[in-house]
């Protein structure tokens, strides 16, 4: 397929606003096939290899690229029918699918199950010895025949069409979706968050993925979300999908050119392992500021112990599911623009591209602030989608969202169980708060846009929410 126009995107646009939240009372409303006979409620799952290959740049082309698979990559999936055109939720053990090549992912999928894109929630869980993928991006790198290049985009694209058959697949062993459940546990020694504020409110350090650093240890936590929440969807007594979110960065270690789903992902397999007939999907939360240094200091003997701490939560989490029969169903989408700071001068991040005399990544990076520079001019909305079940709300949001969000939108659902999922599309890079910009830090200097964004991205997840 080739790249997605300019046309299509201010397609997906008119689509996206159309969409909006579409309420059902009752099972069957909103759910006619074209025949007019109402559709009962179903739930599929789908799961497509997505290890990344030899020599696929990781991370965006500035850490070591793939030389070995130490454990599978993978894209999870379930696909919901029966509450109007289907629904997609699907989570991927790479480090980021970003702008046209998010839409294009949503949009192929969509297209092979007969929905619409702003119906599939793509999100990454954001491992970095993975693709970090943005053809807008890679287009641009393409022209400097001296630079690597950030990813493999038939990869991608042929990744995409596994994924999209898949899915269509999978209908045909759809089965009752009849009942759901909730649970959290709380996850103990993994999760601090990232930056290091001192007493006087300035900025003291940025806490890692990784740390040797005593003062790192001694640090308290700071702002996190210790729960791992479960939403499982069952067919009768059957758990069909068990879906745990946790926010934090999930790398134990990387950078080493050793393909893995890292420690989150390991946990997510030793679960499977025990379940073989439930589908477990991980979705990394709200983790932009937030990761495992407090606790990990990089070595190899580190990743099983993270294993077994979200490995523990997990369980401790499904032991409390209780099912209750689904009796409300309804998938929120709302289309947002993410105003771009205007200190990013495209003009002047080329001139840094071309320039030979700067470091690689330093050339490759800016690319990915030129992309959406342009994808902002050219109207393509960010997505945010909630798919609301009884009283569990499973909010999707975009890129590299701080922990903040995910609190608040947990806060201000009362009488919700509310689990998030962010990681989305990748376009904006990092989204912290108004209150992070003032502060400065490495976060803030990789936001494509500036302390609008706040507003903005939550004036569209109240609504998501149907807060607003």
């Amino acid at each position: 397929m080739s790249e997605l126009s300019r046309r299509d995107w201010l397609s997906a646009v008119s689509a996206a606003a159309a969409a909006g939240s579409v309420p059902l009372s009752g099972l069957a409303q909103g759910a006619q096939e074209q025949g007019g006979a109402a559709k009962p409620l179903q739930i599929s799952t789908f799961r497509v290899d997505a290890t990344s290959p030899k020599g696929q740049p990781c991370c965006g082309g500035w850490i070591k690229p793939i030389e070995v698979v130490d454990d599978a990559q993978e894209v999870l999936g379930y696909v919901i029918q029966g509450a109007g055109k289907p629904i997609v939720v699907c989570a991927v053990d790479w480090t980021g699918i970003m702008n046209g090549a998010h839409l294009e992912f949503r949009s192929e999928v969509a297209k092979a199950v007969g929905t619409d894109p702003e119906r599939v929630a793509v999100q990454c869980l954001h491992q970095h010895n993975a693709p970090f993928t943005c053809v807008e991006a890679q287009n641009i790198v393409s022209q400097h025949k001296d630079l690597p290049p950030l990813t493999f985009v038939d990869f991608f694209r042929a990744t995409v069409q596994k994924v999209a058959a898949a899915a269509k697949a999978s209908l045909a062993q759809a089965v009752p979706l009849t009942h759901i459940a909730t649970g959290e546990a709380d996850v103990f020694r993994v999760a601090g968050n990232r930056r290091i504020v001192q007493e006087d409110g300035t900025l003291m350090s940025m806490r890692g993925s990784a740390s040797k650093s005593q003062i790192h240890a001694d640090t308290t936590e700071g702002v996190i979300d210790r729960k791992l929440k479960t939403v499982a969807f069952y067919s009768g007594d059957r758990k069909v999908a068990s879906c745990h979110y946790y926010a934090c960065h999930p790398m134990s270690y990387y950078g080493d050119g050793r393909a893995s789903s890292d420690f989150v992902g390991l946990a997510r397999k030793k679960r499977q392992a025990e379940e073989p007939d439930c589908t477990h999907i991980y979705f990394s939360g709200c983790g932009g500021n937030i990761a495992a240094g407090k606790y990990n200091d990089g070595t190899h003997e580190m990743r099983p112990v993270l294993v077994r701490r979200i490995y523990d939560a997990i369980v401790a989490s499904e032991a409390k599911l209780a099912p209750t029969p689904v009796n409300a169903i309804e998938w929120s989408a709302v289309p947002v623009q993410l105003t771009p700071d205007p200190k990013w001068d495209e003009e002047a991040i080329l001139k840094q591209v071309a320039d030979t005399s700067q470091s690689v990544v330093n050339r490759l990076r800016p690319t990915y602030t030129v992309a959406y520079l342009r994808r902002c001019r050219a109207g393509q909305p960010i997505i945010v989608s909630a798919l609301h079940v009884n009283d569990a709300t499973m909010l999707h949001l975009p890129a590299e969202s701080f922990i903040e969000y995910q609190l608040r939108a947990q806060e201000e659902s009362q009488g919700r169980f509310v689990a998030c999922a962010a990681y989305g599309d990748g376009g904006p890079w990092y989204i912290p708060t108004e209150a992070a910009f003032p502060l400065g830090g490495y976060e803030v200097s990789v936001s494509w846009c500036g302390p609008t964004v706040e507003k903005e991205l939550w004036g569209a997840a109240s609504k998501a929410l149907r807060l607003a």
